[in-house]
């Protein structure tokens, strides 16, 4: 069988299935994370989001922490935290904590989006420009983490002199302007916002400016997967992600039935759905490999960073086997 062609990572989400808790999509996570190090898997990184009950990776930094604790080899990050939402001295004191205690391991991925609604974001307690200072931010954290303190008399204690590695995330042109500017890795999110992919790696590798972080340019693309032991199995998946995908988009605030949630994928925002979910490999495992080495042809990706949209915990962990199993 064909093997993939590039580095492979998991975005995990810490989903939490219909008929699950939250404590059980936490022990999911432990257990992806140790089949990924066995598996071969680059790094896992974990994202921010707030107030979406099928997401409980919003603490990313606590959640990095235990399953650091609970692996050796494997690389663990944020992919990402939401930089509007906290401080540059609090992330840089939290990631700089990681890292001396898990020297060699930690990743620090950034966002500009609150990964919420704007209710929630004002229970955040953020001011709504916050994510116009997300540049200078950026560059104050990347002081912070380094030798040189942005501010007099300021010291992110732990964290000054870590150099924990930075890597903007984004879902348009902006991410890749700004990833290209300071010289640091750029991670599209083309598993949920796939429009702008094209566009945005192309502007990112061509204003690419070396720094010393980077001296190239290094593009990671998200992907969905979903690899199952028969086709059924993985359509049933999909049509699960799906449903999962229109309540977390259109259930804020409201409970949705089974009736709604088809409804409302027979309309027209089901396509909004569909859109989100274009870049995702689904099938057996050989399937899958071939989708995501045409992927890796079409994008010019130095790295995949896969999501697996499973929808419960077992199925998940499969995914991950058997895509680990075919690479």
């Amino acid at each position: 069988m064909p093997k993939v062609s590039l580095p492979l990572s998991i975005l995990d989400l810490a989903a939490v299935g219909r008929e699950e808790t939250v404590a059980e999509s936490f022990a999911g996570s432990l257990e992806l994370a140790r089949a990924a190090e066995r598996g071969g898997y680059r790094r896992i990184w974990y994202a921010e989001h707030h107030n979406i009950s099928s997401i409980a990776s919003s603490a990313t930094a606590v959640l990095i922490a235990h399953v650091a604790a609970h692996t050796e080899t494997i690389r663990l990050g944020a992919g990402g935290v939401m930089l509007p939402n906290h401080s540059p001295l609090v992330i840089a004191e939290q990631f700089g904590t990681l890292e001396t205690l898990h020297p060699g391991r930690i990743d620090l991925g950034l966002g500009r989006a609150p990964g919420t609604d704007q209710r929630t974001w004002t229970a955040l307690r953020r001011d709504p420009r916050a994510s116009d200072r997300f540049p200078q931010d950026v560059v104050e954290l990347q002081k912070l983490l380094g030798d040189e303190s942005p501010l007099p008399g300021i010291r992110a204690i732990p964290g000054q002199g870590t150099h924990v590695p930075l890597y903007i995330l984004g879902s348009s042109l902006f991410g890749a302007e700004l990833a290209a500017e300071l010289g640091l890795p750029y991670a599209f999110a083309s598993h949920f916002a796939p429009r702008f992919l094209h566009e945005a790696l192309a502007l990112y590798r061509e204003g690419f400016k070396p720094s010393r972080q980077q001296a190239e340019p290094y593009a990671i693309a998200g992907v969905g997967v979903i690899a199952a032991d028969s086709a059924e199995s993985a359509a049933a998946q999909l049509e699960a992600a799906r449903r999962i995908r229109a309540r977390a988009l259109f259930g804020r605030g409201r409970k949705l039935s089974e009736d709604d949630v088809t409804a409302l994928l027979a309309s027209s925002q089901g396509a909004a759905v569909d859109e989100m979910l274009a870049c995702t490999a689904v099938g057996l495992a050989e399937e899958v490999v071939a989708y995501l080495n045409g992927f890796a042809a079409d994008t010019g990706a130095d790295e995949l960073m896969t999501v697996h949209y499973s929808d419960s915990v077992p199925n998940r962990l499969r995914s991950v086997e058997l895509l680990a199993a075919s690479a």
